[in-house]
């Protein structure tokens, strides 16, 4: 990843081509070079798709079909450049001159970073964010910052980056806020054996009753405690998509300092960093609070023990949620599959559809509620949409020109 200071490095067709493996996996983008071995296993398609096509120009899949890639998807990209190919084939004297200022400007720019680096900040060198056009100090706790983004902080929040995220200065407090996935199973799936087990117990002992009338009841049998697991898990459902499109989405006020702050704690730093493993699943402690409320509600809304089955399906279907969110992020599913194209549909949410696509476990809320992201068309160059199999792509410029990094913002930015 280069500096956006660093004068770019030149590298052959033959050096470029080299790089295919899982190791080191390099590709082209018209003549810019790009470092993604870090973006393999993040890559929606699966690391085999970027593999396959490894030391090649990809700019004809960056604009489809099957896909077209998003803005968001292309500045991403930019995090990885390295830098040019030469191809001056015909005089290496040329590519021998231009490699030796590049390095001596590489080794100036490095020893200039030493000299300057922070080594109280572990992410100085993490992308290509410019630390010092960025609308946010990088190299500082961002909970505290992002308030004061104002009308800025909706457009900032979605546009992505490749590091990790910083919230708090205290170690504790910052530790509090990170989750490795496995201890969402270690901490919930006990409970929830537990309480299916002790539901199940209780309803076999054939005393459950529900009163119809004064002289009326049935009785509730073991057998339909499976029947009241999948309803609390169909709950949670509705729940995950609730909690995710009207919380976790809401557009907090551009002049509230504390709601940007809150909706940047809750789920605006997933949208910012979404790579950011230790952040892809629920802290306990803060799951603990809607499993509770979760709780509290069917137990005084059912009788006993049916409110006690009904919740421990959901309690089963947030586990459910969490694991396939960690695994939507860095799963590699296979082509085809259930889990690959929800995939594709979650990346979609991420880098280009944020306004929809709000169901993580499944699509099917986002039927009902008009959320679903659109199937994307292709434009013929007379206008007329069709289908991507019906797509002639016209050959891309040898040398397309560079997106606007991200972190370069200019003072008249003004959000979409």
């Amino acid at each position: 990843m280069m500096s956006p200071s660093t004068s770019p490095r030149f590298f052959t067709e033959r050096e470029v081509a080299r790089h295919c493996t899982k190791d080191s996996c390099w590709v082209l983008q018209g003549t810019r070079v790009y470092d993604v071995t870090a973006f393999l296993r993040m890559h929606p398609g699966g690391e085999a798709l970027i593999l396959g096509r490894s030391g090649k120009d990809v700019s004809q899949e960056m604009e489809g079909p099957p896909h077209r890639h998003s803005e968001n998807a292309r500045r991403w990209m930019e995090q990885y450049y390295i830098g040019e190919l030469d191809n001056d084939t015909d005089e290496p004297q040329t590519l021998r001159q231009r490699r030796k200022a590049s390095d001596q400007t590489a080794e100036t720019t490095t020893d200039k970073n030493v000299k300057n680096k922070d080594e109280n900040v572990p992410f100085n060198h993490c992308s290509s964010v410019d630390l010092d056009k960025d609308l946010v100090d990088w190299r500082k706790p961002l909970a505290w910052q992002v308030g004061l983004l104002g009308e800025k902080y909706d457009t900032w929040v979605h546009q992505p980056v490749d590091r990790p995220i910083r919230l708090f200065g205290n170690p504790l407090l910052e530790a509090s806020t990170k989750t490795s996935w496995y201890w969402v199973p270690v901490v919930w799936l006990p409970i929830v054996f537990y309480i299916s087990w002790h539901c199940y117990a209780t309803l076999a002992k054939g005393t459950t009753r529900i009163a119809l009338t004064s002289d009326f009841a049935i009785v509730i049998h073991e057998y339909i405690f499976p029947v009241l697991f999948l309803v609390g898990w169909f709950l949670w459902s509705f729940i995950e998509y609730c909690i995710h499109r009207f919380v976790f989405h809401m557009k907090p006020p551009a002049h509230n300092y504390y709601l940007i702050m809150l909706h940047f704690l809750l789920h605006g730093q997933h949208h910012k960093s979404p790579f950011d493993g230790s952040r892809l699943v629920f802290p306990p402690g803060l799951a603990s609070i809607v499993v509770g409320t979760f709780y509290a509600i069917l137990r005084n809304t059912l009788p006993d023990i049916l409110g006690v089955s009904v919740f421990v399906g959901g309690l089963c279907g947030y586990v459910v949620y969490d694991m396939i969110h960690y695994y939507l992020h860095y799963g590699s599913p296979k082509k085809g599959s259930y889990m690959y194209n929800l995939k594709t549909y979650h990346v979609k949410h991420h880098f280009e559809h944020q306004r929809a696509g709000f169901g993580i476990t499944s699509t099917f809320w986002d039927h009902p509620f008009n959320t679903v992201i659109p199937d994307e068309k292709f434009q013929h160059r007379s206008g007329s949409a069709e289908g991507p199999q019906d797509l002639t792509i016209s050959p891309l410029a040898t040398r397309p020109p560079p997106l606007t990094p991200l972190t370069s913002v200019s003072e008249d930015f003004t959000p979409k």
